[in-house]
């Protein structure tokens, strides 16, 4: 079942340059039937945004800085937040931007049991992150859109110098996490591993670093072996994938 999904923008906080490709990645995981942006629109910072918004069908909220120093379309926001949690017309939210101010309202959310992605920038602080289910890196959307002007990608790995390199980390990580859920022989099913993997990360996306799927990512790195199964029904086929058993000496 698709989600309704409230998404909330921080118009202060993040850049209009890539709003097609956002509301197309937000499409990916729901239906976005409120789309509202927050902002002071007396200033001429947002001024790039005004064209776009009716095309795209996004509600501006007029919030003044009534106090130097102070956010208030962080408040505003918040409070927007909370009447759509209790009007449930929802039953997951978008919340849009890179600042720190927005982690206890993630958090409340998914404590009330709405699903929670976050967009923001490669600035966004770790503890805004973690309290989404997942989020999204700004940065990779806009990388992947100027790929689609030069040619069609499908699985094959993003040519930018801009994507992060796999480290130790990710993989220990990666690798633990198959051990997690693989059955007695070591094979785990790669939509489990893929699943807990962002429960674990919320901001693990194998576009970050340079691939479109999981698939080509986990077959790029030496640690792991790929296994293409037959499924029971159909003509799929089925990708597990396990850990590489060290050689005896």
């Amino acid at each position: 079942m698709d989600l309704n999904l409230a998404v909330l923008i921080d118009g202060d906080n993040i850049p209009s340059t890539y709003i097609k490709e956002m509301m197309e990645e937000i499409a990916k995981y729901g239906n976005p039937t409120i789309k509202r942006i927050y902002g002071d629109w007396t200033k001429p910072d947002l001024t790039k945004w005004k064209k776009i918004l009716l095309e795209n069908a996004i509600t501006p909220i007029q919030q003044y800085g009534y106090t130097k120093g102070k956010n208030a379309t962080d408040s505003a926001m918040i409070i927007d937040a909370m009447d759509i949690l209790y009007s449930e017309k929802v039953n997951g939210f978008c919340l849009v931007s890179s600042d720190s101010d927005f982690t206890r309202l993630a958090t409340r959310l998914r404590e009330a049991g709405m699903k929670v992605f976050g967009i923001g920038e490669k600035k966004t602080p770790n503890p805004f992150i973690v309290a989404c289910d997942k989020f999204i890196y700004l940065e990779i959307l806009k990388y992947e859109a100027e790929e689609n002007e030069s040619e069609s990608i499908n699985t094959k790995a993003i040519s930018t110098n801009s994507v992060d390199k796999i480290t130790s980390k990710e993989i220990k990580l990666i690798s633990h996490t198959i051990s997690d859920v693989a059955d007695d022989d070591g094979w785990a099913f790669l939509g489990d591993v893929g699943s807990l993997l962002q429960k674990k990360q919320p901001n693990f996306d194998s576009r970050n670093y340079g691939f479109q799927k999981l698939t080509p990512l986990i077959k790029s790195i030496k640690n792991f072996e790929i296994e293409q199964r037959e499924a029971a029904k159909g003509r799929s086929k089925l990708i597990y994938v396990r850990n590489k058993r060290q050689k005896k000496k």
